[in-house]
């Protein structure tokens, strides 16, 4: 699959967020962590556009799956929500 690339200006002490969850293993590069936030917001954006017709849980695992080829652990990736 061929990516865009992008530039994206970003302030020292959100870096360092990104860096620091790169420093956790959770996710190998910046463009991991950044690939994983647009998808989260683009997520959250459709939540609202979901049908109610299917159980929603299903639909937006669905739609992270059609988002990204690459494989990863949902309930790591939630988890640093908390």
């Amino acid at each position: 699959m061929v990516m865009d690339t992008i530039q994206v200006r970003l302030g020292p002490g959100l870096v360092k967020k990104i860096d620091e969850l790169v420093g956790t293993g959770v996710y190998s590069s910046r463009s991991d962590v950044l690939r994983d936030a647009v998808r989260r917001l683009v997520l959250d954006k459709l939540a609202g556009v979901i049908s109610g017709k299917e159980d929603s849980i299903k639909q937006i695992k669905n739609i992270r799956k059609n988002l990204s080829k690459e494989k990863f652990d949902l309930d790591e990736i939630n988890s640093l929500a908390d």
